[in-house]
């Protein structure tokens, strides 16, 4: 440690009247005006809806009127503790203002932030008048013991003038600690009243994590789609011009000596294998059926290639997100491949039927049946996909079958 990193007396002095300090009273001197002036139009407007009661129509202007005024002067209160304080005292969450007018009012009404800003607003006046009183008589008695000691002073010098002196001393290290203090508790008051409660920041936050993964998702799907076009329209196509090529020279050069003619073939059957075996990694990305036509067509598709006999319902007359379309078709294609490795089964049935706002998937074999979610036969990869969009999963699978997979997600 240096020498310039110790803190001297003089130091600490000008520390305890630098700028925090002065913005402390200055917080503290304009609580008064904005307290009282809520404590007037809050009251004003709470006496209004109790003695009109009976008349129906005035509570209805003013509770409103009252929720209003305390959400505005909320917003000012948290500007008076962010430009004097740097505190900064987050908003409470609210829910969208859509719906009917009366429905949106006794939601308000019942919700706890809303009266404990009331309540902020209400202790607001006695917290700020209490700390002015204190710190203007304390800065006004600092003043008044100072100008004191200079009159003794200069009339009877400054050993009578020593004890006033002290005091006025006293009183100025004393009033900053007590804007510090009276500022500390209007804080804990405001953080407490006037921020979102414990249970709404948790609330906030899992919102945020639900967005945050919706979006992680629809990012991920979007990369699939984009992946897909690339090998369809790149690798894909110059995979059938070399299989072309190879197929007319197969044909053409029959005069070549055998070795030769046996490579052309090779290199012919390979290139159509390695065609196929793209074709389906770029089906298993994201068919193009399923972005151009639907969840309808992408399954018949998917059913017509099954390696068993699949009978198919769809009834989705709306089409769903394309993150949830997405999600479903991979589902099922899962779920089939399941069945045509593990089940045993000689047919499936596929049923996809959108109601309101939910679209509902089953999967049904005449298989063996036992499958388990930790059986290591896909389906735990198949409750993670279906969770990741807030949909449910059950199995119904008993020893003999049939099996079951019942999966409802969100449309949104």
């Amino acid at each position: 440690m240096t020498h310039a990193d110790v803190a001297t007396p003089w130091d600490k002095m000008r520390a305890h009247w630098s700028a925090p300090s002065w913005l402390r009273t200055f917080h503290v001197v304009t609580g008064v005006p904005i307290a009282l002036a809520t404590l007037f139009v809050i009251a004003g407007l709470a006496v209004v809806s109790v003695l009109l009661v009976w008349t129906v129509v005035a509570p209805l202007i003013a509770l409103p009127l009252l929720f209003w005024s305390a959400r505005m002067f909320t917003r000012l209160q948290r500007a008076r503790f962010a430009a004097f304080l740097g505190v900064d005292i987050p908003p409470v969450p609210r829910r969208s203002g859509g719906g009917n007018p009366a429905v949106r009012l006794f939601r308000e009404a019942r919700t706890r932030s809303t009266w404990r800003q009331l309540g902020y607003h209400l202790l607001a006046p006695l917290i700020s008048a209490a700390g002015f009183l204190a710190v203007v008589v304390v800065w006004s008695a600092c003043l008044v013991v100072a100008a004191l000691a200079v009159r003794v002073w200069s009339v009877g010098g400054t050993w009578n003038s020593a004890p006033l002196a002290l005091l006025a001393l006293a009183l100025c290290v004393a009033a900053p600690w007590l804007a510090r203090g009276i500022t500390a508790l209007d804080v804990i008051a405001a953080e407490a009243l006037l921020g979102p409660s414990l249970s709404e920041q948790l609330a906030l936050r899992v919102e945020t994590l639900k967005e945050s993964r919706a979006e992680v998702i629809d990012a991920a799907d979007a990369e699939r789609r984009r992946i897909e076009r690339d090998l369809h329209d790149g690798a894909q196509q110059r995979l059938v011009s070399l299989a072309m090529n190879l197929g007319m020279a197969r044909a053409a050069f029959t005069d070549l000596p055998g070795p030769a003619r046996e490579t052309i073939s090779r290199a012919h059957e390979e290139a159509k294998q390695a065609l196929k075996e793209l074709r389906d990694l770029v089906r298993g990305l994201h068919p193009a059926v399923l972005s151009d036509e639907g969840l309808d067509a992408a399954l018949s598709g998917l059913a017509a290639r099954a390696p068993l006999p699949v009978r198919l319902r769809v009834e989705v007359p709306e089409r769903a997100s394309p993150t949830i379309e997405a999600v479903a078709f991979f589902v099922i294609s899962e779920a089939l491949a399941n069945v045509a490795k593990h089940a045993r089964a000689s047919a499936a049935e596929v049923t996809a039927r959108r109601t309101g706002d939910r679209l509902f998937l089953q999967v049904t074999d005449d298989g063996r049946g036992g499958a388990q979610p930790d059986g290591g036969t896909g389906l735990r990869g198949l409750s993670q996909r279906v969770g990741s969009v807030d949909g449910r999963l059950s199995i119904d699978s008993p020893p003999g079958g049939p099996t079951t997979i019942s999966v409802e997600l969100p449309c949104a």
